[in-house]
């Protein structure tokens, strides 16, 4: 199955993609999104599965004569961003958009759906595709896995975009790709006092400032120089006036690691220096960890596979650097093996900027890409099935 070809349903694609953009729904919103897959799938004849969810939607191709199965994910909620591009299509929801090309990922699988079911009688399995609500909000994985829609799934297989990257390449990489997403909230309570006499309070604003400053050693000093973390403190509230010592301060932030035990180790060390550092100035701190979704750790043998199908597309296999954003993918791949990949769009600005946009000529090259993977990947499995195993899953 090497031939496969978007061209003919390249325009379809477009419109698709144009209609998602210009009717963005946030996480869990995605009721109107819901409603148009399901009507782009029954449209191509593609059965959809009832998994009782109240917006995405399940679908599969193929099984006809038994097999494993795989899983092609696709994310379709939208961000709470007013969009600043300019296109014709552009969003008619004021403060919302997709900023973060989810309508691309949903246009690039429904693609591929239509190529795999134009080609069903030749699976060697079954393809059920997962049109996820909620990533942005890393609850939608969890919410599939729940309804039982990852079982029976040998494989699952996902993507997202890469403005830096150029259409044509694609991403792949074995081992972590993108990083646990945690997020905390410390609470610093002192004793409020007038500012003109300081010595009467614990003032938890200089308690916080010497915190924040604290953290700021712990990938320095206590992660290894060959791994990676980041500590970042994004907010900091505290005080009602001018000339008053408030009695407590707020701050938060996220945490990003690759690795579990660095991830555990950071937190441990984290708890630690907030503590520590408050009791230093006679305060009390509480730390509220706010769960993100794991790393996104690809299986090797996926990622040598797809580099085979995108090689034989003639597409450009490049090696991408980890990015240190999160992706509730991941919560998938602590169920069953799969991959996770880079596809590049050419966009002017990265991820969650009111200016997003991609090169629409990727839609084809996403949808042919998971399709020939999708078709590749039951072929290996049914292979390693059979007797004698693996000498017989060679797929080129």
């Amino acid at each position: 199955m090497s031939d496969f070809s978007a061209e003919s349903i390249e325009q379809q694609l477009v419109a698709i993609r144009r209609q998602l953009h210009e009717h963005p729904e946030l996480s869990h919103e995605e009721y109107e999104t819901t409603a148009s897959i399901r009507g782009w799938l029954t449209d191509a004849g593609i059965r959809i599965i009832d998994y009782g969810l109240k917006t995405g939607v399940i679908a599969e191709v193929g099984g006809l004569q038994g097999g494993p199965t795989v899983a092609v994910r696709a994310d379709i909620d939208a961000l709470p961003i007013q969009e600043e591009t300019g296109l014709s299509f552009a969003s008619k929801i004021p403060g919302k958009m997709h900023a973060c090309g989810h309508d691309f990922h949903t246009a690039s699988i429904l693609g591929t759906a239509f190529l795999l079911k134009e080609r069903e009688q030749e699976l060697h399995g079954t393809v059920r595709f997962l049109f996820q609500p909620a990533e942005e909000k890393a609850k939608g994985a969890g919410q599939l896995i729940a309804s039982g829609a990852l079982k029976g799934v040998d494989a699952v297989f996902g993507m997202h975009n890469k403005p830096d990257l150029p259409v044509g390449a694609i991403g792949i990489k074995g081992g972590p790709l993108m990083a646990a997403a945690d997020g905390f909230v410390v609470e610093v309570e002192g004793r409020g006092s007038h500012a003109a006499v300081p010595e009467a309070g614990l003032d938890p604003i200089v308690t916080s400032a010497h915190i924040i400053t604290a953290l700021q050693s712990i990938v320095s000093r206590s992660v290894s120089a060959l791994d990676s973390a980041v500590v970042s403190v994004t907010r900091l509230h505290a005080g009602t006036a001018w000339n008053i010592i408030s009695d407590k301060a707020v701050f938060d932030g996220t945490l990003r690691t690759f690795d579990e035990q660095v991830r555990s180790k950071v937190r441990e060390r984290f708890e630690q220096v907030v503590n520590g550092v408050a009791a230093a100035f006679a305060t009390k701190a509480q730390v509220k960890w706010i769960e993100g979704p794991p790393a996104v750790v690809n299986d090797q043998k996926w990622a040598d596979q797809a580099a085979v199908t995108a090689e034989a597309l003639g597409f450009t296999v490049v090696s991408p650097a980890p990015s240190p954003a999160g992706e509730d993918f991941a919560f998938y791949l602590k169920e069953t093996e799969g991959l996770f990949v880079f596809l590049g769009t050419a966009g002017p600005q990265e991820w969650h900027h009111p200016a997003f946009d991609l090169d629409e000529k990727a839609l084809p090259i996403a949808a042919t890409f998971f399709a020939k993977l999708a078709s590749d990947a039951l072929r290996k499995l049914a292979a390693e099935s059979l007797p004698g195993g693996r000498q017989h899953s060679e797929i080129v």
